[in-house]
């Protein structure tokens, strides 16, 4: 069969491409390269574009043969889509009703989609489970929570075959050339800021977690990426019809945590310089979220299998084969002359 990757030049669609590919799965891409690029599927057939064009979908289904569809393709930036909402739901919400209308009208019945953790919102739990209550909080988590049902509506309708995967906090690399290239994530925005001779920040240290910084489940994005596989075979041999399910280790880190794994695998742990300043918290964001990855386990037979070490290593090997770290200092930053 054929798999059509919506976002598949993305830094987590590259990643499921790569892994799907590497299963002996055959995949066509359409990506309008808005954050995109086209080397990380030098090998794979290519359209660009958007899933908002209902003629160019209907299309690339028809000529490539296409039997399934993965859709990672979306907008993701919390703090934009609450500048933004109307383009967020345009993007996500419309982009994805266009896609399943031209699926279905293809009579494609195999639709994997990619949700996220922001559906939960602020979960007071220790452990979030995919009958916790969703309550987003900002316009990206409500757009994920109303494509899940859209995706089950159709299905119910149609006889259509689902999986939705909500995604805790991705990180790493599985291939230099498929790294995260953005700065909205922990990981690379800490890169960025010891790149510059800058301390790393950290949004808060008043929640109510052992080291008073927020707890998250992160996971390694080449997990991510076997995650679609084991979902997109149980799709395909009908183990699987109508899956909602967590992908996370299950294991909180906090973010200070997390500086830290950081601080050490860049060689910057030992200089006061790059001690982490505490700055304001952000709105909206929760103490705790933290996985339960017991569906997903017993569903699929997956589990997870990085932790943060190989998360922040091979994150950095990435980094630095895209990015001139020459910066990176190693001793103190020199002061500023004073102005006269």
């Amino acid at each position: 069969m054929t798999w059509l990757v919506t976002g598949g030049a993305g830094y987590i669609g590259a990643h499921v491409v790569l892994a799907m590919r590497a299963a002996g799965e055959r995949v066509v891409v359409l990506d309008d390269l808005s954050t995109g690029d086209t080397d990380r599927v030098p090998d794979v057939p290519l359209v660009v574009g958007s899933v908002l064009d209902g003629p160019l979908v209907a299309r690339t289904l028809r000529e490539h043969g296409v039997t399934g569809v993965v859709h990672v393709a979306a907008k993701k930036q919390v703090e934009e889509s609450v500048r933004r909402p109307l383009h967020y739901y345009r993007e996500n919400v419309e982009g994805l009703r266009v896609l399943l209308e031209e699926a279905t009208g293809a009579g494609i019945d195999r639709f994997l989609f990619s949700s996220s953790a922001a559906v939960y919102g602020m979960p007071d739990v220790d452990l979030v489970g995919e009958d916790t209550g969703c309550r987003p909080v900002n316009p990206y988590g409500t757009t994920k929570l109303v494509g899940e049902r859209m995706v089950a509506d159709v299905a119910a309708a149609t006889g259509l075959r689902y999986a939705s995967l909500r995604y805790f906090n991705v990180a790493g690399t599985a291939a230099p050339a498929l790294t995260d290239r953005g700065v909205s994530n922990l990981v690379p925005m800490v890169f960025q800021r010891l790149q510059d001779g800058q301390p790393p920040l950290v949004f808060g240290d008043t929640h109510d977690t052992p080291d008073g910084t927020c707890i998250r489940d992160f996971v390694h994005v080449a997990d991510i990426a076997t995650a679609h596989v084991a979902a997109a075979r149980g799709l395909a041999d009908g183990r699987v019809t109508a899956l909602t399910a967590n992908v996370g280790r299950g294991e909180g880190v906090s973010v200070r945590e997390m500086v830290g794994v950081i601080r050490e695998v860049t060689g910057t742990a030992g200089e006061a310089w790059s001690e982490p300043v505490v700055v304001p918290p952000r709105a909206g964001d929760p103490a705790r979220v933290v996985a339960s990855a017991d569906r997903i386990r017993a569903a699929l037979g997956w589990t997870a299998r990085h932790d943060v070490r190989d998360m922040v290593s091979s994150a950095w090997e990435g980094w630095t084969s895209i990015r001139d770290v020459s910066s990176v200092r190693v001793s103190a930053p020199v002061p500023p002359a004073p102005v006269v």
